[in-house]
């Protein structure tokens, strides 16, 4: 990801390149590799239900198919509201224009998200630093333009600012009252005949 996101803040605008943070930038990586009876690579390959015909990789792909079997396009789907009804609005990329960072987020709110991308906010300006402090900014990220916007939040650690993108988990709650505990009629017969048992000779 080489472009510069523009962030606006307290009245001023900053630029930043978000850095992807990875497990293998940090950990390093490893790799398994299949060989031959002659030391050459396997590659991993698909094979069609009849096992008669080879597709090597980037072979298959995804397509839509209407209910009458017919090839769809996807610029000619349309996107609507699951609540409610009527067409979703789309995102613009977050690349696009400045964003705008107004809402603030508790600890609560941000650990109520799985985190699944970590960006480095590389080349931030003190100042961008500075006025984010120790406030936690969140705001929809949208990487391309479509129906499709993510929860992320920038935040400042270790004198860096960071960017993390997530999806927010859905807790549902039954109640705080115990649950019964139903005594059965039998448990205390069961219960003899389980001491009888001579777990030495098993």
């Amino acid at each position: 990801m080489s472009r510069n996101l523009t962030f606006k803040l307290k009245g001023a605008e900053f630029a930043a390149k978000p850095v992807k943070v990875d497990r293998s930038k940090l950990y390093g990586r490893t790799e398994l590799k299949a060989l031959d009876d002659e030391g050459r690579e396997c590659r991993l390959v698909n094979m069609d239900e009849a096992a008669s015909l080879i597709i090597p990789k980037g072979g298959l792909g995804l397509g839509i198919l209407s209910p009458e079997g017919e090839w769809v396009e996807r610029s000619s789907l349309k996107a609507f509201k699951a609540e409610g009804g009527g067409d979703a609005e789309p995102f613009s990329s977050s690349f696009s224009a400045p964003i705008e960072l107004k809402e603030t987020a508790d600890a609560e709110t941000f650990l109520d998200h799985k985190i699944t991308a970590v960006y480095q906010l590389d080349d931030a300006p003190k100042e961008l630093l500075a006025a984010v402090g120790e406030e936690i900014y969140k705001f929809i990220y949208s990487f391309r333009d479509g129906y499709k916007g993510d929860p992320a939040f920038v935040l400042a650690a270790g004198g860096s600012l960071f960017m993390l993108v997530g999806q927010k988990l859905v807790f549902e709650m039954i109640g705080l009252a115990q649950a019964e505990f139903i005594e059965d009629e039998n448990s205390d017969d069961e219960e003899e005949d389980s001491d009888d048992l001579d777990f030495s000779v098993m």
